[in-house]
């Protein structure tokens, strides 16, 4: 199935997780207005070329925007670096959510990681943000981490979360229809390939990709 996506003029409503998100509409989208957003089904694609495709799309986020840069991906069933091997709470986040879902979690008890859940395609699993370019709301980025460079706000998974302000309330959030968050259509790059790092399971899988141009990287490929 080929994804679909819409432009930025929808003003309905929608209950998430018992908050209440609303959509975005036509004022909201500002200087965006004419980009398109990405809908759940863009993640009922293979977990690898949902990686691959987010390279280059905008990730908006409560007042703030960036690029992504950098993704990894993850897979359910033959991934053994995937939380659905050791986690049954992520396995059951898998049965439970809806394609684009956030899921969020602490690494190491300091860092909060963000992920979009893909499901409902050939393989699911999930897509790790690694890492993002700041584009708006810079001036929120460098208060959340001072004494960064620009250019390094959003260089890694956890620098990145800090920087947007995500932490675990944002868990199991559907946030592609959000006034706030969401994710657009951008600059699609061919993007660069390699091994995933941070791990210790499964690293010669080269389901890393970055985007070629990028000074954002959280390290080079």
């Amino acid at each position: 199935m080929k994804p679909r996506f819409i432009p930025c003029h929808s003003g309905q409503a929608s209950h998430v997780q018992g908050r209440h998100f609303h959509l975005r509409g036509e004022r909201a989208c500002g200087s965006i207005r004419e980009m398109t957003r990405v809908l759940e089904d863009f993640f009922e694609q293979d977990p690898v070329t949902c990686a691959r495709r987010l390279i280059g799309c905008r990730f908006e986020w409560h007042g703030c925007a960036a690029r992504i840069v950098e993704t990894e991906a993850y897979d359910s069933a033959d991934d053994p670096a995937c939380h659905t091997w050791f986690r049954p709470s992520a396995r059951d986040f898998v049965s439970r959510q809806r394609p684009g879902d956030a899921y969020v979690y602490l690494n190491y008890g300091v860092h909060w990681l963000f992920n979009v859940l893909v499901k409902g395609g050939d393989r699911e699993g999930f897509v790790l943000f690694r890492a993002v370019e700041p584009l708006h709301g810079i001036e929120r980025m460098r208060n959340r981490r001072p004494g960064a460079k620009d250019e390094l706000l959003g260089a890694g998974p956890g620098r990145l979360t800090r920087a947007l302000g995500i932490d675990g309330t944002a868990h199991g959030a559907s946030f592609l229809r959000a006034a706030t968050c969401g994710i657009l259509l951008d600059q699609p790059v061919e993007p660069l390939a390699g091994p995933r790092i941070g791990i210790s399971r499964a690293r010669e899988l080269p389901w890393r990709f970055g985007h070629p141009e990028s000074r954002s990287l959280s390290h080079r490929f």
